[in-house]
């Protein structure tokens, strides 16, 4: 026996069961192909802002007897703005069905990437000083529409998404189902095909590999014999690509069908095909290990930490100017202290902070701060506490050796004894280290007097680079004056 199928059963009227059953499932259906969804997806928020956005002007504007509101201003807006959200979402592959179906993370990307969208086009707005063409009233009841629709669309693409699933009712093609005898994803690989529409009308099996030629050929032969003159629409193929030679000698056969052949590829090989991969010259070049952001995203990081970095030493500058005046006068001694500091891929900065010892090590030994430590000036334990001595550090994000969200850097010394007390520490220079981190707003500031301490913060690091998105930066930087008012670990 090559092929698995169930025996045919009738009902009373003669009808054979299975043709009935697959009728009524026809009416069920929608006429959506699973394939569509994360189109449709990007369509539906491309709708949902435009129409926030109009309404918005008409809801502001309201008051207004003549008619202020500019449609065609409103309609602007809303390509500049669906234009940026969509793409954000895009990067982070939120339009997949998989991820559709995870609501909770949905919303919190879409809240995030509202608000990154908003911020990136406000900085883009006041750089080209066209701010004035935008009504500020119309722009925040957009933002706040705008965020409440998309996360009812959210709501209602779950559930219609995870309905349909359950229910069967996504249209696809009738297909036949060649796998081998002795893979263990077959009923898993069928189910998925069921689950997204495609209706399985015989599933084959293949011999095993390296086995007698005419058995293949006669499953090639019944297969070819089954789909010519039926409703059959496709053929799957659901095999381990090792035995490539052999997959491509039934794909050369089956040829003589006039219908698509497709590979789904399973087993352990098949992980290869989930990695990203780009052409190189003639050959197809595949990522074991991908960069943390592509030039979209690190051009967007670097835009983020340049407007926030610059708005901050602009609205902190009588307060830097305060304290670097009480620190000249507190005691002897330079007002920033200059050390080296470990970087992106290892290359070395000198970072600024605010003097607050009476000492400036910078070298093979250094001794790390505790508390009541009497190397501590009178303003410095204050400072310290507070953590306005990082402060200076926003010049090291505007020169570029370090960004608002990072690993924290540790001095040249510490770093390289690190290095050797915990295995995967290097990988934090994977990116440029931070004024704050996933680590710092968990609690892990301060010194680090033991192992697990350090590896804590590494542990933290690294999920932070493994998991890297810019939404995740702002939740960051929105936790980071909660942790500073707690003041954990800070002295």
């Amino acid at each position: 026996m090559h092929y698995v199928d169930q025996p045919e059963t009738l009902d009373r009227n003669g009808m054979p069961a299975a043709v009935l059953a697959d009728r009524q499932a026809q009416r069920r259906k929608w006429p959506v192909h699973y394939a569509a969804v994360e189109p449709f997806a990007v369509a539906a928020d491309i709708v949902t802002i435009t129409v926030s956005s109009v309404l918005s002007g008409f809801v502001y504007h309201f008051q207004d007897a003549a008619g202020a509101n500019d449609v065609s201003k409103s309609v602007g807006l809303a390509i500049l703005v669906s234009a940026l959200f969509v793409s954000l979402m895009k990067i982070r592959g939120m339009y997949r069905p998989a991820e559709l179906l995870i609501l909770s993370r949905q919303i919190r990307a879409t809240c995030l990437t509202w608000i990154t969208a908003f911020l990136v086009l406000a900085g883009a707005l006041f750089a080209l000083k066209i701010g004035s063409e935008f009504s500020r009233g119309t722009s925040i009841v957009f933002a706040s529409l705008g965020l409440a629709a998309l996360v009812v669309n959210r709501r209602i693409t779950e559930y219609l998404l995870a309905k349909g699933l359950a229910e069967k009712r996504f249209s696809g093609r009738n297909v036949v189902l060649i796998t081998d005898q002795t893979s263990k994803d077959n009923a898993v690989l069928t189910q998925a095909l069921i689950d997204t529409g495609f209706r399985v009308k015989r599933h084959f099996l293949l011999p095993d590999p390296g086995s007698d030629p005419a058995q293949r050929q006669h499953v090639v032969a019944s297969v070819i014999d089954y789909v010519r003159g039926s409703d059959i629409e496709e053929i799957v193929v659901g095999a381990s690509p090792d035995p490539w030679s052999e997959l491509r000698t039934l794909g050369a056969e089956l040829r003589v069908l006039p219908f698509p052949v497709s590979f789904v590829p399973v087993g352990a090989a098949a992980e290869l095909f989930k990695r990203p991969r780009h052409d190189l010259g003639s050959a197809v070049c595949v990522e074991l290990h991908r960069g943390l952001m592509s030039p979209l995203e690190h051009a967007t990081k670097r835009l983020m930490d340049l407007m926030l970095a610059g708005a901050a030493l602009t609205l902190l500058s009588p307060l830097l100017l305060l304290v670097a005046v009480a620190i000249k006068l507190d005691s002897a001694g330079p007002v920033l202290f200059r050390q080296q500091r470990c970087g992106f891929n290892g290359r070395s900065f000198q970072i600024f902070k605010f003097r607050t010892m009476s000492v400036l090590e910078d070298g093979p030994s250094i001794v790390q701060a505790r508390i009541g430590d009497s190397r501590f000036t009178r303003l410095g334990a204050w400072l310290r506490r507070t953590s306005i001595d990082e402060l200076p550090q926003l010049l090291n994000v505007l020169n570029g050796s370090m960004s608002l969200v990072g690993p924290r850097p540790h001095a040249l010394a510490h770093d390289n004894e690190f290095d050797k007390l915990v295995r995967n520490y290097a990988f934090r220079r994977r990116v440029k280290p931070g004024l704050t981190g996933w680590a710092q707003v968990h609690g892990c500031r301060g010194p680090t007097p033991t192992r697990a301490s350090i590896e804590q913060r590494v542990e933290f690091d690294l999920w932070y680079i493994d998991n890297w998105s810019l939404s995740l930066d702002i939740a960051i930087l929105l936790r980071t004056p909660i942790e500073l008012i707690r003041g954990n670990n800070a002295y």
